[in-house]
């Protein structure tokens, strides 16, 4: 597989996000077909794995989306880079020692993970009662003792992430992106290309609606399914946003892609600094997400496609108002 540079570290150019084994999705697989899976990830060529202290087995036992990773990667870790994510408690906000407060954290992670460093770590979700500038200063302690490579911060705007870069250089923003969800064209990916820092897109494929199989009928599972809150997926929006499911679709049949493919194609050829990391809790799908680093679109192609893409309304937009843990704003122009 292709790689990329996010920062000073080297990336498949589609990474893997492994929240849906543990939890988000509804039922999460046996243990031994999700390592299965991560492991036939890396044999076709995935050198790059998302997870975090969050992502529990239905929200309940936190850490075993960690535990799940570092079993699977045990014997290829040489190969691999991992990625995982921390959240500031109350307890944390209040310490003395804010140091100490992440390091406990990533000591756990590192022990849950069963390696000694992780090639980055990010904040999951900024906190403003800690200032971004001590946060920095923290996350660039531990780079040079050695225990993370690089840091990075998650669903940010422009302002924060120029206060946190000018302190200790950040390797990564993960925010929310793909064809439905693009604000983060107007400022701050301009501005991550500039500075070296990669963009590494949460939900690319939007919850599986990009993909094409999703359609108004599709019944999500009751327990523990985020597909639940996420606006886009509502049966009304599922419809309205359809003449895009079907742009994409049309450029997946004549490239000889799939759509999810191609909605992935489309911000590979757009910017040289983003890995998407989709994630699904099925193998096949997961192979098929990781071939889309080899969907080529020419520059004239990728033109046209994003003309076509910007031309129709997106239903459900996202954005960056939280509501239970997921964001959500109404509906509005791609563009």
């Amino acid at each position: 597989m292709k790689t990329r540079m996010i920062g000073k570290l080297e990336v498949s150019a589609v990474g893997m996000g492994c929240m849906a084994f543990s939890h988000g999705y509804g039922q999460i697989p046996e243990e031994d077909y999700s390592i299965a899976a991560i492991r036939a990830a890396v044999d076709a060529g995935c050198t790059f794995f998302d997870t975090a202290e969050a992502y529990g087995q239905q929200l309940y036992w936190l850490g075993h989306n960690e535990e799940l990773v570092g079993k699977a990667l045990a014997p290829v870790r040489g190969r691999v880079a991992i990625a995982t994510k921390f959240h500031l408690t109350d307890e944390d906000v209040v310490a003395s020692d804010l140091y100490a407060a992440v390091r406990a954290h990533l000591d756990s992670s590192l022990k849950r993970l069963g390696t000694d460093h992780v090639e980055l770590y990010y904040l999951h979700r900024y906190d403003e009662r800690v200032a971004i500038e001590d946060m920095a200063a923290v996350m660039g302690r531990l780079i040079a003792e050695g225990l993370i490579g690089g840091w990075g911060l998650s669903q940010v705007e422009l302002a924060l992430v120029e206060r946190a870069h000018s302190v200790t250089p950040l390797t990564a923003v993960q925010n929310l992106y793909n064809v439905l969800e693009r604000d983060v064209e107007d400022e701050l990916l301009p501005y991550l290309v500039e500075q070296s820092i990669g963009l590494v897109p949460f939900s690319p494929v939007a919850s599986g609606l990009l993909s094409g199989k999703i359609k108004p009928t599709t019944e999500f599972e009751k327990v523990d399914d985020v597909r639940n809150l996420v606006p886009q997926l509502s049966r009304e929006n599922i419809a309205g946003n359809q003449p895009i499911v079907d742009e994409l679709t049309k450029w997946a049949e004549a490239k000889g892609a799939t759509p999810a493919q191609m909605c992935l194609a489309w911000m590979l050829a757009k910017w040289p600094n983003v890995v998407p990391i989709p994630g699904s809790k099925n193998q096949g799908r997961i192979l098929e997400n990781l071939g889309a680093a080899d969907v080529e679109l020419s520059t004239e192609e990728l033109a046209e496609l994003d003309a076509a893409l910007c031309s129709h309304e997106v239903f459900g937009h996202r954005g960056f108002v939280e509501h239970a843990g997921y964001s959500f704003l109404n509906s509005k122009s791609n563009r």
